[in-house]
């Protein structure tokens, strides 16, 4: 109980910091891409639901693209049993030189807890994944999911609670995304070959269909009027403590401490994540 206290009032402490931008409007924002019909906006174009069934998925994508920003959305994922399923949020640009910044919420049979896969990519290179149980119910209510990307880092947040940093180190050769422009793109898929356990737990489609729902989007950029304090946004002591907080407590597998696979990311040589 004291622990939870102490956390509760760093966040109060921290998040004022990490204020979002107003939220946007989905008919403006982004076009549904994919799914005949399984993405819906809904409620004015404040609320967007996608829906996968053993047909097909669905997604959407920012009608913009962006470079550097303050990315926000609340999603509610899919309740009961989401074996096989996986939930998206992410930046990516195109080709195979490509960046990427990811959120992927891989579901599990009812009763166990999602599993959050952060990923960077970096000129097409990514395995640079970061995996974390959630501290509350994903699908019980609506949470709020951030990337805050500047020239200087990525900062990734969870209810305003920074769970990963991936800092430029360009100045020891790690490539770093900063020249390619990244459309927000979002998406509800089947992925039960890997996503729950390794693949052994596959998809129940008499469940069918799974729906995920997402509101308050919301981009701060370059372009937005008004305070750009998220360019030279960095970590101060009291969000370094709930890092590692988050690490201690949450953090499920961090590519730089897998010895088996023997990454040679140069990142890993430095201690950036606290």
């Amino acid at each position: 109980m004291a622990n939870r206290v102490s956390i509760t009032l760093l966040v109060s402490l921290f998040v004022s910091s990490f204020l979002a931008a107003s939220a946007g409007n989905f008919y403006r924002d982004v076009d549904i891409t994919w799914g005949d019909g399984r993405g819906k906006i809904l409620r004015r174009g404040n609320t967007l639901s996608l829906s996968l069934d053993k047909t097909s998925g669905s997604g959407f994508q920012s009608k913009r693209a962006y470079l550097f920003g303050r990315f926000d959305v609340q999603m509610k994922l899919v309740p009961g049993n989401s074996a096989g399923t996986v939930t998206t949020f992410y930046l990516t640009s195109q080709g195979n030189k490509h960046d990427e910044i990811d959120f992927e919420f891989l579901g599990n049979q009812s009763g166990n807890p999602y599993t959050l896969h952060t990923n960077v990519y970096t000129q097409g290179q990514g395995n640079r994944e970061q995996e974390f149980r959630l501290w509350f119910d994903p699908t019980f209510k609506f949470h709020t999911y951030s990337i805050l990307w500047n020239p200087q880092r990525i900062i990734i947040l969870v209810d305003n609670i920074p769970i990963r940093v991936f800092s430029n180190l360009e100045a020891i050769g790690v490539p770093y995304p900063k020249n390619q422009p990244m459309k927000i793109q979002a998406s509800l898929w089947d992925a039960e070959d890997w996503a729950t356990q390794g693949g052994k737990v596959k998809t129940d489609w008499s469940m069918a269909p799974f729906t995920a729902y997402y509101r308050n989007f919301s981009a701060l950029t370059t372009d937005s009027s008004g305070f750009k304090g998220w360019l030279t946004q960095d970590l101060d002591v009291q969000g370094r403590k709930l890092l590692r907080w988050v690490q201690k407590y949450y953090m499920l597998y961090n590519y730089c401490a897998d010895r088996r696979r023997r990454f040679s990311h140069r990142e890993c040589t430095r201690s950036r994540f606290l």
